[in-house]
């Protein structure tokens, strides 16, 4: 009785503490989680660096890292910085009334009166000054807390991915040995987070950062001010299944058409958005996954949106992946069931040969 008493305490203990971990480490889980992925993605050149750098794995871990800095967060930093000093002109701009409400509130009364409704210039014009001043006064906050908080998960980011590919191998192993899961399943699970990784994630990123550059084209060729900003979003929106890269390239469309008057670039823009950007999808997702990908697109869509929902930026990543786990869980569980019904009797993996 006192052993069990010791072991229910013990596992009390254990599952507060897990609490508190959590607790602690909740804001560093993203770049952690970004770091497990970019490991994944560039393992092979991982191990091209360690095979020349033999009996230095710290040196093929600190030249990885450098490498995948130049190559992906270099070109995402400056994109993203320079997204945030366009989206901090465009406040100024709407703070210091530099915007053209006027247009703006010309072209949506003309497009009411067009369906039969019928708005007044004056009293669009004054809602779109309220409702700009109203909604960029936390947008601007927000963004600015955002700016420090990239900052930091960037840091962490970059000291993970160090730590995970200098001892990575050893952490995996650490983990597997205080798993009371079988060793066959833990593997299993590793392999299905590689698949799942380098399918549907390495897919859905590799595709969005292909849309978002040749949107920002398009949008450079249209005349458009803030490109890099339009270039972010379209990059965002094109993660997110059924939804895509239309979400930003549509819009911009109608700007130009109605509130620019260009209608040969509106139109322009539209034809290229629907049969270049959009389209750039449907080649580089097959390219990437050749079939490894088990997800249903419905599961895909929900789970990417209920992901979001849930768990913020983070789940249209960890979204996909807790499906495809959990089809992993109930296949081991159906496997143990057929052992069972079977008679087989399951040997755990310190008594088998």
């Amino acid at each position: 009785m006192s052993r069990m008493v010791s072991f229910l305490v013990l596992l009390a203990i254990l599952l507060i503490c897990i609490f508190l971990f959590f607790k602690v480490m909740a804001g560093f889980l993203l770049p952690m989680f970004l770091a497990a992925l970019l490991v994944v993605i560039f393992r092979p050149l991982h191990h091209w660096y360690r095979m020349k750098c033999e009996g230095h794995p710290r040196v093929a871990a600190g030249l990885t890292t450098g490498t995948i800095m130049l190559i992906v967060m270099l070109p995402m930093c400056l994109i993203i910085f320079g997204a945030a000093y366009e989206g901090a002109t465009w406040y100024q701009d709407a703070t210091l009334g530099k915007l053209n409400e006027g247009d703006i509130a010309r072209a949506i009364a003309d497009g009411a009166k067009t369906i039969g409704f019928e708005l007044k210039q004056g009293d669009v014009e004054a809602t779109i000054r309220e409702k700009v001043e109203l909604w960029l006064q936390p947008v601007a906050l927000s963004m600015t807390k955002f700016l420090g908080r990239f900052l930091i998960g960037l840091g962490v980011m970059i000291v993970s991915l160090y730590y995970f590919l200098a001892d990575g191998p050893a952490m995996i192993r650490t983990i597997m040995r205080l798993s009371p899961l079988d060793d066959k399943y833990e593997e299993q699970l590793i392999e299905e987070f590689v698949t799942v990784s380098r399918a549907v994630v390495l897919a859905t990123l590799v595709s969005a950062v292909v849309q978002g550059i040749l949107a920002g084209i398009g949008f450079a060729i249209a005349g458009l001010g803030s490109v890099f900003l339009l270039v972010l979003l379209t990059m965002l929106f094109a993660m997110i299944p059924f939804v895509g890269a239309a979400a930003v390239w549509l819009p911009v469309s109608l700007w130009l058409m109605f509130v620019e008057q260009r209608t040969a670039a509106a139109v322009v823009l539209a034809i290229y958005g629907a049969g270049i950007v959009s389209t750039s999808d449907n080649i580089v997702k097959p390219m990437i996954l050749h079939g490894r990908s088990k997800l249903h697109p419905l599961l895909a869509l929900l789970s990417v949106l209920g992901g979001v929902g849930a768990l913020g930026p983070i789940g249209i990543f960890v979204g996909p992946m807790v499906v495809a786990f959990l089809q992993t869980l109930l296949q081991m569980l159906h496997t143990e069931l057929e052992a069972f019904s079977t008679g087989i009797r399951w040997t755990p993996v310190w008594e088998r040969e």
